[in-house]
């Protein structure tokens, strides 16, 4: 295709894959990229353990207040 849009869009693609190829800090950028990702992955990770353990104590505060009944959320489909 010799669509102008085409054109100018695979000219500049081929300008920043070149600069991005030939930067002299492309691999530190790779690897601050990576610890980025490590710490919001731990955060992450953490965040979810605690509400897990939140939850999992509401859980329990509201089975004994209703004595551990066990009623399982039964419904029409029960058996």
């Amino acid at each position: 295709m010799n669509h102008p849009w085409i054109i100018y869009l695979t000219a500049y693609l081929g300008v920043r894959v070149h600069r991005a190829r030939t930067a002299p800090t492309r691999g530190a950028s790779a690897v601050e990229w990576v610890i980025i990702t490590a710490i919001v992955a731990g955060v992450a990770l953490g965040l979810a353990t605690v509400i897990r353990t939140l939850v999992e104590q509401k859980q329990e505060e509201i089975g004994q207040s209703f004595g551990d009944s066990g009623g399982g959320g039964g419904g029409a489909d029960d058996g």
